[in-house]
């Protein structure tokens, strides 16, 4: 699995002008990708080392803290553009693969005790946010 986790003080996802997902203090906004060979262990792990990471103000984590995540899928993260000017995205998983998976990491986060909001599995959504820093990683894991 894949994320890219965007340190934020406010984030919002909306469907169809809808608001379907919104934190409003200091936290993550972290979009998540899957890949044919990851697991509900791939995505426990990922969740795991997000909760921990060391990224919010003063070195703290969302879990020493209980800063709020705005989960979003995101398969274009998985894009290969090594060759001509179009994307290939055989590298992400399908959505029947990663819808599911998708899932574990939200339950594996709110298992851990996170407050976890998300957008929604396969809709256009339209992201705003404030990056506050700005603090941006890409994370894989195996």
């Amino acid at each position: 699995m894949r994320a890219v986790v965007q340190r934020v003080s406010r984030a919002s996802v909306s469907v169809e002008g809808g608001v379907v997902g919104r934190i409003d203090s200091p936290g993550l906004l972290v979009l998540v990708g899957v890949t044919h060979t990851d697991t509900a262990q791939t995505a426990t792990k990922l969740a795991t080392k997000i909760w921990q990471l060391r990224i919010l103000a003063g070195e703290t984590s969302c879990a020493e803290v209980g800063a709020p995540l705005l989960v979003i899928s995101q398969f274009t993260l998985y894009a290969d553009t090594a060759k001509g000017r179009r994307p290939s995205w055989s590298k992400a998983a399908p959505a029947p693969i990663s819808e599911p998976l998708v899932e574990a990491f939200v339950a594996a986060l709110r298992e851990l005790g996170a407050q976890v909001e998300t957008g929604r599995f396969g809709a256009m959504m339209s992201v705003d946010l404030v990056n506050d820093g700005p603090m941006t990683l890409v994370i894989d894991v195996d």
